[in-house]
């Protein structure tokens, strides 16, 4: 028996929700803990499942967890653990950014390779490179990644690819080398400048942060802190995609509107009103059928890649032929196949999607295959004709937070039902 969610299609999405902390910023926040003895307070986390796993894994390195709604409370000895093993890791994906603070506060680290979505390949050349270029010794052994150094210099490092992972961990390494370390091509991304604020607050000297170019004058020591995680701008913008898609009237509470500025303008252009009066909120109306826009992937502040299945099952049901290109993770477009089973006509050629938006889709059993790609179904599901079950439901919980209540609450007529898979 497993769990899936019942989507009954036709209702018109109306009403507030509100957003709380960013999945792709609290894990890294929580691993960023390592670096300074004594108790780290994280407060808005979100209530997902990552959460907790990321909290065992930082127990099976010495630490004290205490997860208690929307605050997790981090207890790190004055001898942390270096060894991550593959059973806590395997779980989590991001449990791969442990690696920095580690080398940086132990000077060696034993990751397990870590498991999660299955959304193309990830290596972690930029990381071990960027790690060597420090001083550490870096290798693959045994399943796991294996990195040591007597001691941690500034350096200059060139990414060749603005990688969110290898900036964080180079970042949470550089902190506490001796001298100054320049990470040129980092990513920019809100979550890289949620990270920086919260290891300044604990005595880490960085400028940049927020552009291409990151400075980090090293420090001897780090101390504990407070800090209040950033609202999550994906949770937030597929809100927006779910009041244009179902021509709704949603307002999004709880997230910095301006870290969605390109998402927003999509969504102007294909016939919603946006209203930006608030710092911290936004509302999206969609008064009639949407019209198809292109979409491009990219690093931010480019459009993310982590919104892909939202892009397509927008121009699934939009007016016209939308193009959308992914840029980052090869294999994202696997959720066009379950698209399909709901009716869209979507063709895929490489990093290209064609997709001839129709009036209205049609009910299916569909599988997620990632966290975004079982939001981007739950999305399709309201705008097809019956009821669509998706299944391994477990990947949506992985990334937002009461998503069936929130839904309810805007009016969708949804609900989780226990039954064995139909596959």
């Amino acid at each position: 028996m497993s769990e899936h969610f019942r989507i009954c299609g036709g209702a018109r999405l109306t009403g507030e929700v509100q957003v709380v902390g960013a999945k792709n910023s609290v894990l890294k926040l929580m691993a960023a803990a390592l670096l300074a003895e004594g108790t780290t307070t994280l407060t808005n986390c979100p209530e997902i499942l990552d959460v907790p796993l990321m909290a065992d894994v930082l127990r099976g390195l010495g630490c004290d967890v205490e997860v208690a709604g929307s605050k997790v409370s981090i207890v790190t000895p004055a001898e942390p653990k270096y060894e991550a093993d593959y059973g806590s890791v395997s779980k989590l994906r991001a449990s791969v950014c442990v690696l920095g603070p580690l080398l940086g506060r132990c000077r060696r680290a034993k990751v397990a390779l870590p498991g999660g979505d299955a959304i193309g390949s990830r290596p972690l050349d930029m990381h071990q490179n960027g790690l060597r270029k420090l001083g550490a010794r870096s290798e693959i052994e045994h399943g796991c990644v294996v990195a040591e150094a007597e001691g941690l210099h500034g350096a200059q490092i060139w990414l060749d690819f603005p990688s969110v992972g290898a900036t964080e961990n180079i970042l949470m390494a550089a902190v506490l080398a001796e001298g100054t370390t320049v990470i040129d091509n980092a990513a920019r991304e809100p979550e890289i400048v949620d990270l920086c604020v919260m290891l300044k607050q604990m005595g880490a000297r960085i400028s940049g942060e927020g552009t291409s170019t990151l400075t980090v004058d090293g420090v001897d020591a780090l101390s504990p802190t407070e800090h209040r995680v950033i609202g999550d701008r994906i949770v937030g913008a597929t809100w927006a995609f779910a009041a244009a898609m179902t021509r709704g009237d949603v307002t999004v509470r709880g997230v910095n509107p301006h870290h969605l500025d390109l998402v927003l303008e999509k969504l102007r252009l294909a016939g919603a009103q946006v209203d930006l009066s608030w710092p911290d909120a936004f509302r999206v109306v969609m008064p009639g059928r949407p019209t198809a826009v292109d979409f491009v992937t990219l690093p931010y502040p480019g459009f993310a890649t982590d919104l892909q299945p939202m892009a397509i099952a927008l121009s699934a049901i939009a007016e016209g032929t939308s193009m959308i290109t992914e840029n980052v993770f090869e294999a994202r477009f696997r959720f066009v196949e379950e698209m399909i089973r709901l009716g869209a006509d979507a063709r895929t050629d490489g990093h290209h999607a064609v997709i001839r938006g129709v009036e209205r889709l049609s009910s299916a059993p569909v599988w997620a295959s990632d966290i975004r790609a079982g939001a981007g179904l739950v999305l399709a599901g309201l705008c097809a004709e019956g009821a669509t079950d998706v299944w391994d439901v477990f990947h949506i919980d992985r990334g937002y937070p009461r998503f069936l209540e929130n839904l309810a609450a805007l009016g969708a007529d949804v609900r989780r039902v226990t039954a064995a898979p139909e596959r």
